[in-house]
């Protein structure tokens, strides 16, 4: 398929279906079928795969090169509307605006991926895999666990949003951790503490810790950093009980046993559970795969820049695993992530298409 062949409006199309099917985490098959259907349509050769991924190859030969997306998103249904002309209103693709959960993270990188293959098709001249991948935000990662011991990629490009100039090459690790406090109730006005109280002091104790590991680190990325995610607390009459969850962004040289170890001396009585593990990882920059990109980026008019990011993606599955050439990807500002006015620039968008095509097609 030729790039004449798949405009800008029919991409612009292709997103807009993609988020119109609100699909969070363990949802996802309303919108992995509808991307099938789209592959099936366009020249891949696409199915669902066990896992419940949408799959869809194009071409062939010993080199195989992994487009590697995630299909579902956090919760939170989003209106989707495009501004200037409104949802399929702009027919020139012409730029403006679409908002709906999804449209950075990450169905925006994982369109783009979609339509620079189908742009590219037969000219790339080798193997291309485009994966949009379920429970990415689950912190299962299941659909990118299920393919590591079935591909052998010659390279891979996560599809997660860094504006379509950017280049991610790094992402920390992660440790969520479940407290449990449970205890016969006392009086409020007797002695001692009561659950609610001795479960903010544990969050406090994990706060000072983190702090003082961060001690003359002042980048981000070399610190811990902790989050509080969830509080609870209920009693029967008889108990009371306290939960918390927290979340762990982890450096490149976390010690995770020392870090648990001390995550249970700090709880006392408490029951800490572990889960969620990823280390962090981080890529070479040297690689043939980065130099295509900064070629690609160059020729469309821009200098590529390179960043870190404190968050997680497949990359930590994936990149310890593979041992290949390996970066992410993809158009909008991730700092729309989650937030309830999530959208996506159409402009960048298509320039990101444009990129990955130059990519797909001379690396």
């Amino acid at each position: 398929m030729t790039e004449e062949m798949l405009t800008n409006a029919a991409a612009d199309d292709l997103l807009i279906g993609l988020v119109q099917r609100y699909s969070p985490s363990m949802q996802e098959g309303a919108a992995v079928n509808y991307l099938v259907a789209w592959m099936n349509a366009h020249g891949f050769d696409a199915d669902v795969d066990a896992a419940g991924n949408a799959v869809g190859v194009l071409g062939q030969g010993e080199r195989t090169l992994l487009l590697l997306g995630h299909i579902d998103t956090v919760a939170g249904f989003i209106e989707v509307r495009r501004e200037n002309g409104g949802v399929g209103g702009n027919r020139d693709g012409a730029g403006g605006k679409l908002y709906g959960r999804g449209t950075v993270d990450a169905k925006g990188p994982l369109a783009a991926f979609t339509a620079a293959a189908a742009r590219a098709g037969e000219q790339a001249g080798k193997r291309i895999v485009v994966v949009g991948a379920v429970e990415e935000e689950a912190a299962t990662s299941k659909g990118a666990r299920f393919l590591l011991d079935r591909l052998t990629p010659e390279a891979v490009i996560i599809g997660e949003p860094s504006r379509w100039n950017r280049l991610t090459v790094a992402y920390k690790g992660r440790l969520l951790v479940d407290y449990r406090l449970s205890r016969p109730i006392g009086h409020t006005a007797g002695p001692g503490s009561g659950v609610c109280e001795e479960a903010f002091a544990f969050w406090a104790a994990v706060q000072a810790y983190a702090a003082e590991h961060n001690l003359g680190r002042d980048r981000l990325f070399d610190q811990l950093s902790p989050s509080l995610r969830a509080m609870h607390a209920e009693d029967d009459g008889f108990h009371e009980t306290a939960t918390l969850t927290l979340g762990l962004r982890l450096p490149e040289e976390a010690d995770i046993a020392a870090l648990q170890a001390h995550l249970v001396a700090l709880s006392g009585d408490a029951q800490i559970t572990c889960r969620g593990y990823e280390p962090a990882y981080r890529a070479a920059k040297s690689t043939h795969l980065a130099r295509a990109f900064i070629r690609a980026i160059e020729a469309e008019g821009a200098r590529a820049q390179f960043k870190v990011k404190s968050g997680t993606s497949d990359m930590n599955v994936v990149g310890p695993v593979w041992n290949c050439p390996i970066l992410a990807y993809g158009p909008g500002d991730s700092a729309l992530d989650h937030t309830p006015h999530e959208h996506i620039d159409l402009d960048e968008y298509h320039r990101a298409i444009a990129v990955l095509e130059r990519v797909l097609i001379h690396i």
